[in-house]
């Protein structure tokens, strides 16, 4: 019996050892070797070399100046990543439509020169609450706005979007998207404030 124990006892630690502490550092370390910008999170860094944000993690842009992202349901204030969630309301749900309801007017009235129908991702919040990207249709309809802050043509701001628009992955994964903190970042390289 001491002898099964005993052997049990030494599986568990050699497991333990293996899983726990072997293959997760050799793994991170491969990915640093293979991938060191998306093993350090993908971190985008401003003019003056400090960190502003991660191009995986949505932030709130509140300045008419700016493109402004998707809506977060992560945290009490929105764009918590240590709060990553969705809202979890049905599509049936009473309270999405009256939050959704409310977004639609503060879109409306934050940008009055823009056509058409708000796009669905400028009032509704991804599944994870912190999703960095629009879609191309949700850039292109701030551009009103945009033009009217920066001083500079809307032609120019929809040049700036077409060239931050990403394709679908491997050309059929979802669907072309810009990345919101890498346009607003490329919106003051253009065109800076003064």
């Amino acid at each position: 019996m001491f002898a099964y124990l005993r052997a049990s006892l030494v599986l568990v630690v050699m497991m333990t050892v293996l899983t726990g502490l072997v293959y997760p550092l050799s793994m991170t370390g491969m990915a640093q070797l293979l991938f060191p910008k998306q093993a350090a999170g993908s971190l985008i860094y401003g003019e003056d070399g400090q960190v502003i944000g991660s191009a995986l993690i949505g932030q709130s842009f509140n300045s008419p100046a700016y493109f402004h992202g998707r809506p977060s349901a992560a945290g009490a204030n929105g764009y918590d990543a240590m709060a990553s969630s969705g809202s979890n309301l049905a599509p049936s749900s009473r309270a999405l439509a009256e939050v959704v309801a409310i977004r639609l007017e503060t879109q409306r009235h934050n940008n009055p020169m823009a056509a058409g129908p708000v796009p669905a991702d400028l009032v509704t919040a991804s599944a994870s609450g912190l999703d960095p990207h629009i879609s191309p249709a949700a850039a292109s309809w701030q551009v009103a706005r945009i033009a009217k802050q920066r001083q500079v043509p809307a032609a120019a701001v929809e040049a700036l979007i077409a060239e931050h628009t990403d394709a679908p992955v491997l050309g059929v994964l979802g669907e072309k998207r810009v990345n919101v903190l890498m346009l607003n970042q490329a919106l003051d390289r253009m065109w800076p404030m003064s």
